[in-house]
């Protein structure tokens, strides 16, 4: 493996700061002629006059001249940490949903103001230009969110990190909406050179496999014939506010030293002559590919493994140059597993102690267990990851080797603490023996770690309590909740300018680095004032969101109508279909009773459903649908809309959330763990319509109940349910429930495509309605009229809604991460001069 290249390898050189001094001279000289860097990157870069470059070379241009001006920052901030030596932590994640860069290093850079006066002279506008940048196609949903925003705290609170994800060159998929279903297609955002990344051929690491692949054979693993693929590092900056620090986020692309074999050409086989390329760049083409098929399952354990060894290589390679003995790694490295995608970090962590360091077992042991820290996102069995031994046998022997004798020695304690008790052996065993052997992976990760957390209080203790509770009787140390949060920058400064200034003028701009602040807000909402331009801020927001999405999609709404929103990724613990059958129920109502009093509402959906995942994806093609019979009907024109926004993601979260009034949070309690999109909801002035799950609970908690709108089972009314809930007696007992499965029985929704429904259908009724949609739909539907009833009385709404804003403070990621920080990462700030 080869050793990093540090980016300031000169550190000790007397010309060093000298050299960083004329590089920062050089920033200030673009900073003080901006226009002139601007100029010089769109003629030079992309070798085009000025008045000639399109809009694309122009963002890039741009780009570009940010990024000579973080440089020297990036630069010195590397080399504080090689001088220091401080203890650094490291994040691995399988997702960092980033979205844009440019307008978010403007906003932390502090530049903003100069750029848009170099614009403005160039005739150019900033928010034309940041729409040609892609959102970055690094993540899906709040996992890889709430890691893009733990690594903007992480940089804003001066600590030592560096993130590692893998440079996806298409992303998971991209959304289209085709006659109402969901059509997936290629995700391409690197077409065009991205001008925030630096390429580091010199930090490549060799990753050895004990297998390798044909597609000569239909994609066939071939067993004892050994492969090394390449991890080929790109960095990219991540700016703390201020622009004080800066870290960097490291992603791995995979590659091959045979990229292309002449002799192969030369005898006409030119497939062949790529062959070894083909194969490897197959590991970091998409995120999360389709495991319900053996190859899809290979790549992504491969995929997995292929993150955490170039990862850890590079960790250790850094750790060791800067003349660290092993014996001191905990006390210099903290390395976070983001759920259980990167588990394997403990077996690698190992094999590197066991055969590259030489260390005994009891020590590598315990160097692993101190340096690994792990948490978990779900509570779901499913995403609790299980690999077959097969799939270890083939491509790691080794770790398989190495997982079976932490097993042994583990199941030893085991029965030396509750002797005689096998069944709790059998629960507590890295291996599942039926009815397919398979490594479980969130075992493996709490019993090879220090800390295991929960993201939200509630999810926390249902983990302890019924996932794994047999690891919390016996490590009850080890086990902690840190309840997630939200960068306040990115999420409310950047998204939401009008709600921003006026919280500054009110209050000052500490709140920007310290949330807890916003609490000075609390009596203001009883000012009539303020409450008044709190409703125009908000309104500028629908406004600004409106007028976008006529330009973008030629849909209109109005800005004057109740925005409901209900943006996650599709699932049926996320309760979809209970909106929808709300819908269905006001529906109904508004055509019963065409003079009720009800605000004009706008139902919006947005999410995408995973490729396999066929009810999913049926229950998008119902909400579009539903949402066609709705806008067909002049009975109820004007009065309700629903809308499925198309490829969901940062850019369209950070224009619809600033601009909605109402945050759908309706999980079946006991489910979400966390859901930081609610917490993003309530800091923009959305008011929350959920269930006691998640995260929820505490901003409830904290906020208090009478400015939220809870209702539904509890997560233990949904435990003690199993057994004996039966959905039909719902479906008997209240008519509006009945009516509206009825339609979608009997196609009022699909004419054209009958029984098209039926597998929803049958969820709910035949199946028994696992996720209790109908249990909780006759409270949902209360709730929403106590919703409507609020929104008519603007006053009170707002006061209510400004009380959340100023209850958020607890619920951002500065917080969360001070928590990581002392309770589990133990690191200090290293302030870079």
């Amino acid at each position: 493996m080869t050793t990093p290249r540090s980016k300031t390898s000169c550190t000790q050189a007397p010309s060093l700061q000298d050299l960083l001094h004329h590089y920062a001279c050089e920033a200030v000289h673009f900073s003080g002629d901006a226009n002139a860097s601007y100029e010089r990157h769109v003629m030079f870069d992309h070798v085009v006059w000025l008045q000639a470059a399109s809009l694309r070379e122009r963002f890039e241009a741009v780009a570009r001249s940010l990024r000579d001006l973080l440089v020297p920052r990036w630069l010195q901030t590397d080399a504080a940490y090689d001088r220091t030596n401080p203890k650094q932590v490291y994040y691995l994640s399988m997702e960092f949903l980033i979205g844009r860069s440019l307008t978010n290093n403007l906003t932390n850079l502090l530049v903003e103001p100069m750029v848009r006066e170099v614009l403005q002279r160039e005739g150019l506008d900033l928010v034309a230009l940041a729409e040609q940048e892609p959102d970055a196609g690094l993540g899906n949903g709040g996992l890889g969110r709430l890691a893009a925003c733990f690594l903007d705290s992480l940089a804003t609170m001066q600590l030592p990190a560096m993130g590692y994800g893998l440079r996806y060159h298409y992303g998971i998929f991209r959304q289209q909406i085709q006659d109402g279903s969901q059509v997936e297609t290629a995700d391409p955002w690197l077409r065009h050179p991205d001008p925030w990344e630096v390429l580091r051929l010199a930090d490549t690491v060799e990753i050895p496999l004990h297998a390798t692949v044909r597609l000569d054979r239909g994609g066939e693993t071939i067993v004892h014939q050994p492969s090394v693929r390449l991890g080929i590092p790109f960095d990219r900056p991540i700016v703390g506010y201020g622009g004080t620090t800066i870290n960097t986020l490291r992603l791995w692309e995979a590659g091959t030293h045979h990229e292309f074999d002449f002799g192969e050409f030369s005898s006409g086989d030119f497939l062949g002559a790529v062959h070894d390329k083909i194969v490897a760049e197959h590991l970091t083409r998409v995120l999360y590919p389709d495991d319900s098929i053996e190859r899809g399952r290979t790549l992504r354990f491969v995929q997995e493994y292929f993150l955490v060894a170039c990862s850890l290589a590079d960790i250790v390679a850094r750790f060791r140059r800067r003349g660290n003995d092993w014996h001191a790694l905990p006390e210099k490295v903290a390395i976070q597993l983001n759920d259980t995608h990167p588990a394997l970090a403990v077996a690698e962590l190992m094999r590197i102690l066991l055969d590259q360091a030489r260390l005994g077992w009891a020590e590598a042991w315990d160097l692993t267990t101190r340096t690994l820290a792990y948490t978990n996102h779900t509570l779901l069995p499913e995403a609790l990851e299980k690999w077959p031994v097969h799939l270890f046998e083939v491509v790691l022997p080794r770790h398989l080797e190495l997982i079976y004798e932490i097993n042994r020695r583990f199941l030893d304690e085991v029965r030396t603490r509750c002797p005689g008790d096998e069944a709790r052996v059998v629960r507590m065993s890295l291996i599942e023996e039926t009815p397919v052997k398979r490594v479980r992976m969130a075992h493996l990760t709490i019993v090879g770690s220090h800390s295991t957390n929960g993201v939200a209080e509630i999810h926390s203790r249902l983990l302890r309590t019924t996932v794994v509770q047999d690891f919390a009787e016996m490590f009850p140390q080890r086990f902690n909740n840190k309840t997630n949060g939200v960068t306040p920058r990115r999420w409310l400064l950047l998204a939401n300018p009008d709600l921003a200034g006026l919280i500054t003028e009110a209050i000052g701009d500490g709140w920007i680095t310290d949330l807890a602040q916003l609490r000075h807000l609390l009596p203001l909402a009883d000012d009539a004032g303020f409450v008044a331009d709190f409703h125009q801020a908000k309104r500028a927001a629908k406004v600004r969101f409106a007028d976008w999405l006529s330009a973008s999609s030629g849909q209109r709404v109005d800005p004057d109508t109740l925005f409901d929103c209900q943006i996650k990724r599709i699932h049926e613990y996320k309760r979809q279909l209970l909106n929808l059958l709300h819908i269905i129920v006001l529906y109904n109502r508004l055509r019963d009773n065409p003079t009720a009093e009800m605000p004009p509402r706008i139902c919006f959906f947005a999410g995408k459903a995973a490729p396999a995942y066929r009810l999913a994806k049926l229950i998008i093609k119902l909400i579009g649908n539903v949402a066609r019979v709705i806008d067909a009907d002049p009975a109820v024109r004007g009065r309700l809309q629903v809308l499925f926004l198309p490829e969901y993601n940062v850019s369209l979260a950070e224009r619809l959330i600033p601009a909605s009034d109402v945050s759908e949070q309706i999980s079946t309690a006991g489910f979400e763990a966390s859901g930081t999109s609610n917490m993003k909801f309530m800091m923009n002035g959305a008011l929350t319509v959920g269930t006691r799950d998640g995260a929820t609970i505490e901003m409830a908690h904290e906020a208090g109940e009478d400015n939220f709108f809870l209702f539904g089972l509890t997560a233990d009314q949904v435990l003690s349910s199993r057994g004996w809930y039966n959905p039909h007696w719902h479906y008997e007992q209240e008519p509006e429930t009945r009516r509206a499965l009825d339609m979608i029985a009997a196609n009022v929704f699909s004419p054209t495509e009958p029984g098209i429904f039926a597998p929803i259908v049958d969820v709910l009724l035949t199946h028994g309605d696992y996720y209790m949609h109908l249990a909780d739909l006759a409270t949902y539907v209360q709730t929403q009229a106590q919703v409507s009833a609020l929104y008519r009385q603007p006053g009170a709404w707002a006061r209510k809604a400004i009380r959340n804003v100023g209850h958020a403070g607890p619920f951002s990621s500065d917080r969360t991460i001070a928590n990581y920080a002392t309770d589990i990462w133990q690191v200090q700030p290293c302030p870079v001069a």
